[in-house]
């Protein structure tokens, strides 16, 4: 039995508003000082203090397109594979999701009556606008039953009932009788009236993110609705340009000087300022090579991992359940546009497990099929049916200007409320070294490659054990040394007892560099991946005469080939000395060093009193329908005076989507394009479309 009112009830996450102080410096040394909280909920809020008002510094007139995903909200808990979706330019995506966000809300706003498409009780169909050019958004043709189109459509189902009532924005009278009105697809539509004292009063329902959330879930759970997306996500910011300004000082990888300027040492800008936004390290392009972030050893771009992926979403565009590489950190900024709505799982091994238990408990024939189902981030599950498995879920409500973070192992996944631009990048602090460990055994299990080898980033930080702060850090460090180390020389010497040829006095080998992870190193990692599970061999690795390429970890050479096993062979690139050597390195520098001294941020009080405050307006906000820009370039309409108010009276009403050719303005108005208005528009080159007045 499908309980609605669990989504209502889940709890809010941790939102937190730290002061310009806070904000002026390190973002990872404030994220250490919430995350004995925040990381209990597996995500939180952080809003930057008043004051912050970073440039948006996407090209809005690339004219480069980029590849959607095409989404069918309605099969999100099938585990199915997301087909492409329509190319488009920024602006071209932006029209098409006005416009279904608009679509949308004609359909479930109290605004309109129902029957309002009628005209003297005959069922009208009307022609809805779509971006124009390019194939940005193909015309779509609306019913009351039905939207077709190559963008986001949407079908209804006459079979199974809305079941769930929007909240509106007044209060319910005691005693008054509500009730709904259902359209002929068996929708609600969002329309109630309050009956008192045989008078009617019509009360406004307003597209809140709590109507919508029911609206989505409905979709997602009882499909009475068949609705396709396109999600513009993992767009290469090279492509359109990233939507933070490019640092100067070298603290991008994508700045010209990459941690190599001469200014790095100066002070840092003052908040506010057009140098601070492009300095800060809560720049997503920065943030990954903070000093206090492990990602800095990183000297190769890694999209999505150091370098900043850029998502354009529109309403109900999912990012469904999954966790990040390597259990990574992750934080998003949210540019401009409609607020998201995210849910968050914590990463402890429990809520963890319980996820993976829900999709194998649903999706057990697919899961057969597919092991790795949940690395291909295709799958959306109600937080209703993981709270009743046992799963702890939060949510947060995203706005513009608005940061989320998720910790290391952390499941986490939403949707988009309207038109909207974010970024997103991976971080991680040395506290994420054991959920490290976790991620690469995970790998290794389903043969998947990891983004970079583990065991080089461990080797490197321990290179640099000067960087190291706390003595927590280093004993961390230190422990996953000595299982590496342990597990290394037994695996060794069972293979060598076995049989297998040690040639590594023989034969000689690049030392593996350790200072850093550059182009170079990553290339040669590419070569030694494990045959069977993708393991880097970053220590040694096992090879056979009968291959020249085919290598194999010490824990799968079994599995590499037929041979004999005197046909293998052994080869070494790091010493057992060289692994003692750099155990003792880092525990001398855990000696030096003192306990942690952080003083936490968290004010449980603050956080209660923002929780009520957030789940408040998850009720009021009435979410926009606008695109982040404008939608065309205003070009000088050359018109006669006798039709210039016309044009005047038109520009006022009417929707900035268009269509391809000149026809008759939708039948609620009376205006008409005229042939003087045309001929000026042709006279100037812009196209002469038709504009839907009920936008």
């Amino acid at each position: 039995v499908r309980d609605v009112e669990i989504l209502s009830n889940i709890p809010f996450g941790p939102t937190f508003y730290p002061t310009k102080e806070e904000f002026s410096g390190d973002p990872l040394i404030y994220l250490e000082k919430i995350r004995s909280v925040a990381e209990k909920y597996g995500i939180c809020k952080i809003v930057p203090p008043e004051g912050w008002n970073p440039p948006f510094s996407v090209d809005l007139d690339c004219p480069k397109k980029f590849q959607t995903k095409d989404q069918s909200i309605h099969r999100l808990q099938e585990g199915i594979s997301f087909g492409d979706g329509t190319e488009y330019t920024v602006r071209g995506y932006q029209k098409m999701a006005t416009a279904w966000s608009k679509k949308w809300k004609r359909r479930y706003s109290a605004s309109e009556t129902p029957g309002a498409d009628t005209e003297d009780g005959a069922e009208k169909k009307e022609t809805d606008v779509g971006a124009i050019g390019e194939g940005d958004l193909p015309s779509t043709t609306v019913s009351s039953l039905e939207v077709t189109s190559t963008g986001p459509s949407i079908t209804s189902s006459s079979s199974v009932p809305h079941t769930d009532p929007p909240v509106t924005s007044s209060s319910t009278v005691e005693g008054s009788d509500l009730s709904k009105t259902e359209d002929k697809g068996g929708n609600v539509a969002n329309n109630y009236e309050m009956k008192m004292g045989g008078d009617t009063q019509q009360e406004t329902v307003i597209m809140s993110p709590e109507n919508l959330e029911r609206d989505y879930w409905d979709i997602v759970e009882t499909q009475s609705h068949e609705v396709d997306v396109d999600y513009g996500n993992d767009i290469d910011t090279s492509e359109v340009g990233s939507g933070f300004p490019i640092s100067q000082r070298g603290r991008s990888v994508n700045s010209p000087n990459f941690q190599k300027s001469d200014r790095d040492d100066l002070p840092e800008p003052e908040f506010g300022t057009e140098e601070y936004y492009r300095e800060t390290f809560w720049n997503l392009n920065n943030i990954p090579n903070s000093k206090n972030s492990v990602l800095r050893h990183l000297k190769v771009g890694i999209n999505g991992i150091n370098v900043p992926w850029l998502y354009f979403g529109c309403l109900f565009s999912t990012f469904c359940w999954h966790n990040e590489d390597n259990y990574m950190y992750s934080i998003n900024y949210h540019h401009k546009g409609a607020p998201k709505q995210w849910y968050g799982v914590p990463g402890t091994k429990q809520d963890a497990d319980g996820v993976e238990r829900v999709f194998k408990n649903y999706l057990s024939m697919k899961m057969r099929d597919v092991p790795d189902l949940l690395h291909h981030i295709t799958t959306s599950f109600s937080p209703r049916i993981l709270n009743q498995e046992g799963v702890r879920v939060c949510k947060l409500l995203q706005h513009a200007g608005e940061y989320i973070v998720t910790f290391p192992r952390a499941f986490h996944g939403g949707f988009s409320l309207g038109p909207n631009c974010g970024e997103a990048v991976n971080f991680a602090l040395h506290d994420w070294i054991p959920h490290a460990v976790d991620a690469n055994e995970r790998y290794r299990t389903f043969a998947r490659p990891s983004v970079f080898s583990h065991d080089r980033l461990v080797y490197t930080m321990a290179h640099w054990a000067k960087e190291l702060r706390t003595k927590e850090i280093c004993s961390a460090l230190a422990q996953e040394l000595r299982r590496l180390k342990n597990e290394e020389l037994l695996l060794r010497a069972k293979l060598i007892k076995a049989g297998v040829r040690d040639v590594s006095n023989d034969v000689a080998l690049p030392p593996n560099r350790l200072d850093q992870l550059d182009e170079e190193s990553a290339d040669y990692d590419d070569k030694r991946l494990c045959h069977s599970c993708k393991h880097i061999c970053f220590f040694s690795a096992v090879c056979c005469e009968c291959s020249e390429s085919k290598v194999s970890c010490l824990r799968h050479s079994h599995y590499m080939c037929r041979c004999s096993i005197n046909r293998k062979y052994l080869l070494v690139w790091t010493k057992e000395k060289e692994m003692n050597d750099t155990i003792a390195k880092v525990e001398r520098r855990g000696e030096e060093l003192g306990d942690s001294n952080l003083v936490s941020l968290v004010n449980d009080d603050l956080l209660e009193k923002y929780a009520t405050k957030d789940k408040n307006h998850h009720k009021t906000y009435d979410v926009s329908v606008d695109p982040i820009c404008a939608l065309k370039k205003e070009v000088p309409q050359l018109v006669s005076s006798a039709t210039s108010s016309i044009a005047s009276a038109r520009s006022s009403s009417a929707s900035p989507e268009l269509k391809h050719h000149p026809v008759q303005a939708s039948s609620r108005s009376n205006d008409t394009v005229t042939a003087q208005q045309i001929t000026s528009a042709e006279q100037l080159g812009e196209n002469v479309v038709q504009v839907d007045q009920s936008a």
